[in-house]
């Protein structure tokens, strides 16, 4: 039955209840008298009932129209927010941009860009990859609408909200020199050369707040490196130079094919959390879309 009913009947069936009148109904629609009365019996035919009763000073709708007015009024709400959504979409549909620091960059987002290309029928991509200082900049400043970034709790600028858990792991070359691979202890690490990312980096400070809690404040090693990528970290440590740290996410591969191995240091467990960075205003269009599609994803 479903398939004979004419959303533009139900229109018409509306406004000649909330008018009281047919002819009145008919002015306010731009149509002829005898043309919503057409419309009206049309729908009657359908649903077979008579959905209006005929009175000395109009017309009234009889049980079964009441049950009816209710639908109508549910199907116009619906196509008014099919309307408004394909709208929004088509003036929002620009690409999705957004900004991430490395790790999430290369290791988080990936798979959920992937998800959401799919789910939006191809939507295109820009990501801005930067550390985590630059990605606040960069959503501060207005430049992208939307970052993801780990290891910070707080900015003063910017809103932060959490997004996944996250450990960071010591880790070295599986076959690392006797002075690397023999770190047992917190306080070992102040007599091995740790391999750092950059200052501004959210996972090198996250890093030594966790160090400055159980050693104190840990003077550079010689032989400390400083390196501007995760890449760039785990090439030096599988080349036995040093001792480094990063997200599990980044380094689970190498742990389960056994080019690097996991340090086991007594009391040292470094957690933090990944964490969208929210412009002061609302999001809308395809960022809006993606953080809320993330979300799910990730719950």
């Amino acid at each position: 039955m479903h398939t004979s009913i004419d959303s533009r009947r139900l229109a018409t069936f509306r406004a000649v209840v909330e008018a009281g009148q047919i002819t009145l109904a008919a002015r306010r629609l731009h149509l002829s008298q005898p043309a919503v009365t057409a419309q009206v019996q049309q729908l009657e035919a359908a649903v077979g009932k008579a959905l209006l009763e005929r009175r000395a000073r109009g017309v009234v709708p009889t049980e079964a129209g009441r049950r009816m007015l209710a639908w109508a009024v549910q199907v116009e709400e619906v196509l008014e927010r099919a309307q408004a959504d394909v709208a929004e979409r088509a003036v929002a549909g620009g690409p999705l941009v957004l900004a991430a620091s490395s790790t999430t960059a290369g290791y988080v987002l990936p798979p959920l860009l992937a998800a959401f290309s799919r789910a939006e029928g191809g939507t295109s991509m820009r990501v801005e990859v930067g550390n985590t200082a630059e990605v606040l900049g960069w959503v501060e400043e207005g430049k992208v609408p939307l970052g993801l970034v780990e290891g910070i709790g707080r900015a003063p600028r910017v809103k932060l909200a959490p997004f996944r858990a996250d450990e960071l792991v010591p880790f070295v070359a599986a076959d690392a020199p006797r002075e690397l691979a023999s770190v047992r202890r917190p306080e070992d690490l102040l007599q091995v050369p740790i391999a750092w990312r950059e200052p501004g980096s959210g996972t090198r400070q996250v890093i030594e707040r966790a160090l400055r809690r159980r050693i104190g404040r840990r003077r550079a090693h010689p032989r400390d490196l400083q390196l501007g990528s995760t890449e760039a970290i785990k090439g030096v440590v599988r080349a036995g130079l040093a001792l480094g740290f990063l997200s599990l996410v980044s380094v689970r591969e190498e742990l389960e094919r056994g080019a690097l191995r996991r340090l086991d240091v007594r009391g040292l467990r470094i957690e933090r959390r990944f964490s969208w960075v929210l412009p002061g205003r609302e999001l809308s269009g395809a960022a809006a879309r993606f953080h809320a599609f993330a979300n799910r994803e990730s719950a």
